[in-house]
């Protein structure tokens, strides 16, 4: 299956300031195979080493960790001899071992010409609560999200459709309407599947949603099973009780988070090293309020003003027990879900293009989803599940800070009427 990540790891290899590249990202949304095949189509040979199946790396580490010491050694240990710039070497699960991470620094001092690339689930978690040694200025970094809309549709083998899609943002000229009706279909399947690759790959494979459920409801026990393992005691229960409250809270008309509604009484002091590990293990995100639309946005962020959003839409309907067919036909007995639902699936498409998103709120209440910086302009987003677009909050917004265009995100076809690009749920990958 294509990633775009592909492009990026080519371009670093090819970079005249290449550093070691630090991959991260949440569990389960194919570092290592990303890597794996990147090493295969465009090295010599691939020195993978993986710290949880291989404990006994550390030990190496420990001793030394420049890299005239480490390379004859780990050669020895991969079976395979490492050639500078013509092997590609892996260190895998590296938050296992910090001196790893740390020897990251000595390669890019002493050996530029080594190619290593480090993968890991909850290197955020990881940096910041132990004492490691990062190797600050001396690394890229680089997160990987699960699929996104795009990815989706072409791993379900639909190139032209995504070319026309890619055609119609650009002119907002109205797609066919049966094509439209067909991307439309295809976004609630990806609701339902999500980005995880595995639950791509058997979706593409097999058609069966129970299966793909399975496999969510595993990745979903893996990240339950990391809360324990990578937290600390007093925190495991914060920790799984904030989690399992953000898909509640994402049915609440107002969907902005709650302390208060995780358990009674709940108070920021209690929760809040909870929702920070969460979002470092690249489970969940935080999209804050801002004050005032004003560059740079980030100045202008409340800090104790945020919504949550999960990383994956099929883990989050898995969550929910949600059933395949619901979502499908968008039932009724779904109404209170379907906008948090939406505004959920944007966030992880515009997350997954590099935008820092913020929400904005008037005074009297009236909200804008999301705010973004695209090309050097403030740009708001209307959310819409339907394709009932009526806005009185965009009216509000584009009447007080006058932005040269707004974009409404829904189920109605492309268009621009009124400095309002009108863009399909389906293309929200465009933007």
């Amino acid at each position: 299956m294509y990633r775009k990540i592909m492009d990026y790891l080519k371009k670093w290899k090819s970079s005249e300031h290449r550093k070691p590249l630090i991959l991260q990202g949440a569990r389960q949304v194919g570092k290592t195979y990303s890597i794996l095949e990147f090493g295969r189509t465009c090295y010599e040979n691939v020195a993978y080493f993986n710290f949880e199946t291989n404990p006994k790396l550390n030990e190496t580490f420990a001793e030394n960790i420049s890299p005239d010491y480490l390379i004859p050694i780990l050669s020895h240990i991969a079976g395979q001899t490492i050639i500078r710039e013509k092997t590609l070497i892996v260190f895998d699960e590296v938050q296992l071992c910090e001196r790893a991470l740390t020897s990251l620094k000595y390669f890019c001092e002493d050996a530029p010409e080594y190619h290593i690339i480090v993968a890991g689930s909850l290197l955020g978690v990881a940096v910041n609560r132990t004492r490691f040694s990062f190797p600050v200025g001396k690394v890229d970094m680089k997160t990987l999200y699960p699929m996104d809309m795009e990815e989706f549709m072409l791993a379900m083998g639909e190139e032209q459709l995504v070319e026309l899609i890619k055609k119609c943002f650009q002119t907002d000229t109205p797609m066919p309407a049966a094509l439209h009706d067909a991307a439309m279909q295809l976004y609630r399947q990806y609701l339902v599947v999500g980005g995880m690759p595995e639950c791509v790959m058997q979706f593409i494979q097999t058609k069966d949603y129970i299966l793909v459920r399975n496999t969510q409801n595993t990745i979903l026990a893996s990240y339950l099973n990391d809360m324990s393992k990578y937290n600390n005691l007093s925190e495991i229960k914060k920790t799984r009780l904030a989690y399992d409250n953000i898909t509640v809270q994402l049915s609440k008309k107002n969907t902005r988070f709650q302390y208060k509604l995780i358990k009674k009484g709940g108070r920021a002091s209690e929760f809040e090293n909870a929702i920070e590990w969460l979002c470092l293990s690249g489970i969940v995100s935080q999209v804050y309020k801002v004050e005032q639309v004003k560059k740079p946005l980030e100045n202008y962020r409340d800090i104790d003003a945020f919504k949550i959003y999960v990383s994956d839409l099929g883990l989050l309907c898995a969550k929910k027990e949600l059933l395949a067919n619901d979502i499908l036909y968008m039932v009724k007995e779904l109404d209170d879900f379907k906008g948090g639902m939406a505004e959920n699936y944007v966030n992880v498409q515009l997350s997954i293009n590099g935008y820092h998103t913020y929400y904005w709120e008037s005074a009297r209440g009236a909200e804008i989803d999301f705010v973004i910086q695209r090309e050097g302009k403030l740009i708001p987003i209307e959310v819409k599940s339907a394709d009932n677009t009526r806005a009185k909050s965009l009216k509000v917004y584009m009447d007080t800070y006058e932005p040269d265009y707004a974009i409404k995100l829904s189920a109605k076809n492309f268009a621009f009427e009124d400095r309002k690009k009108i863009v399909p749920l389906y293309a929200a990958f465009c933007i």
